[in-house]
């Protein structure tokens, strides 16, 4: 793919422009448009014509621009990096935005990487090239403005001022309210999944100019590129653009209103979702009759090996559990949720990942703090509190093996404390990294406060300073 450049027409002149007015100073292109890192001056009597022109003002646009190069992001099939963004759209603005009025434009595919997920299963992502990227988000940014007084207050997931913890304290309400049974949806692949023919329906009830229906028609079907390997995509919604979060939300709103106008208690986020009933049978029965919605009315499957009725404390949502005490619904972490945890910590704490000091205070200061950031509306202080022995444990293991040398453990412990005989005795030792991390020797050396010194942070001190 080495050489590849962004598909953008070299004959603007030949583009028609409907009702459009050239800026001064320019005899052929639209060149209305100016990247810059501040703020952009806009053109005076720009004429407006419909949604393409408001997606392509230099006021969304530049927006569009900030928000890509914020967060950053590998490159596309093309390789162009986000710091080269600046420099192609300055150079290159007048015969994109041209290509694009004039319907020529054709995206770039999207480049396949995968991410994990549990028991070895493994998540697709599209990454579109940077230039797309601006463009789905430029086209993101209106359709925002133009869906959210359209979109359920039930809905939580990619919207603006709303989070996963309100979509949770919001099942709180619910379930204190005596709503204990949940039907516990699972879309199957519902990113890979998304019939198009569907979603440019539903887009084309609101969206009434057609050049931007077509534009984002073209996205779908731009194709991804695996290796040296083309795929077409004629269903789907490729995660890793700014755009299908919006697209997802767009085709589940028809659930979401489906679900209101049949009165249930539900929560979404994204494609989770938990439907509240007061009772098992009454779950039931929603189960079938939506489930039925879903396929027949969105073409979407459902998973019906992992969709169940079950009482709230045996699901699993956005990775929090439910329980009730003294009759209000309270948080806890799932027990997956603390699984994928100690896996990660394990993995920072790696004995053999080569990594300095500082690197690792580094990955675990951010870990562990954004981690606890989510997970701070759970109950959780003695599982943390645990989780922390076991975290400092690991800690004195990874320092144990970088003395290495006989030599170098006799001093340090020294240095530390230990008289010469003890610290001799324990320099020699052919115990285990895991079983010298658990001695007293250790705990008398390389204390829970010396590790605070040296910048580790803990997940209970963490947790106590958020929940202040």
């Amino acid at each position: 793919m080495k050489g590849r450049k962004q598909k953008i027409s070299n004959k603007p002149e030949t583009c028609p422009q409907k009702n459009r007015t050239a800026s001064d100073g320019y005899g052929g292109g639209q060149t209305f448009l100016w990247i810059t890192e501040n703020n952009l001056t806009e053109p005076e009597n720009r004429q407006k014509n419909g949604l393409l022109e408001d997606i392509l003002s230099p006021a969304n646009f530049n927006a569009a621009y900030k928000r890509v190069k914020s967060n950053k992001g590998a490159a596309g099939v093309d390789k162009m990096e986000v710091e080269s963004l600046k420099d192609y759209l300055v150079n290159h603005k007048d015969e994109l935005i041209v290509s694009i009025l004039g319907g020529k434009y054709r995206p770039n595919p999207t480049r396949r990487v995968f991410i994990p997920k549990e028991k070895g299963k493994q998540r697709q992502l599209g990454i579109p090239t940077v230039v797309d990227r601006v463009i789905q988000q430029g086209i993101a940014q209106q359709l925002t403005r133009i869906y959210e007084p359209q979109f359920s207050d039930h809905s939580y997931g990619f919207r603006p001022n709303r989070s996963a913890h309100g979509a949770l304290q919001k099942c709180q309400e619910y379930i204190t309210a005596g709503y204990i049974y949940a039907v516990d949806m699972d879309l199957e692949r519902f990113f890979d999944t998304v019939g198009h023919s569907k979603l440019i329906e539903v887009l084309s009830r609101t969206i009434k100019d057609g050049r931007v229906i077509s534009l984002i028609h073209k996205y779908l079907n731009a194709g991804v590129i695996q290796g040296e390997r083309f795929d077409e995509t004629s269903e789907g919604v490729p995660q890793g653009g700014p755009l299908s979060p919006l697209l997802g939300n767009v085709l589940l709103n028809e659930l979401d209103w489906e679900l209101e106008r049949r009165g249930h208690k539900y929560v979404r986020y994204a494609d989770d979702l938990v439907i509240l009933s007061k009772s098992k049978r009454g779950a039931e029965r929603t189960m079938e009759s939506i489930t039925s919605f879903i396929e027949k009315k969105l073409f979407l499957k459902v998973n019906r090996n992992k969709t169940k009725v079950a009482y709230v404390r045996d699901i699993k949502f956005l990775g929090y559990s439910f329980y009730l005490y003294k009759g209000k619904c309270r948080l806890r972490i799932h027990p997956r949720s603390v699984e994928k945890m100690k896996a990660k910590i394990k993995q920072l704490t790696s004995r053999s990942n080569g990594w300095g000091n500082a690197r690792r205070k580094t990955a675990l200061g951010y870990y562990i703090k954004g981690w606890v950031q989510y997970f701070k509306l759970a109950d959780m202080r003695s599982l943390l509190q645990k989780t922390d022995m076991w975290y400092r444990r690991r800690l004195r293991m990874v320092i144990w093996k970088q003395w290495k040398r006989v030599k170098t453990k006799v001093t340090n412990l020294i240095k530390l404390g230990i008289n010469k005989q003890k610290a001799y005795e324990w320099g020699n030792t052919r115990k285990g990294y895991w079983h010298i991390a658990n001695s007293y020797i250790l705990s008398r050396t390389i204390t829970d406060e010396r590790l605070r010194r040296a910048g580790y942070v803990f997940f209970s001190d963490y947790y106590e300073a958020v929940r202040r």
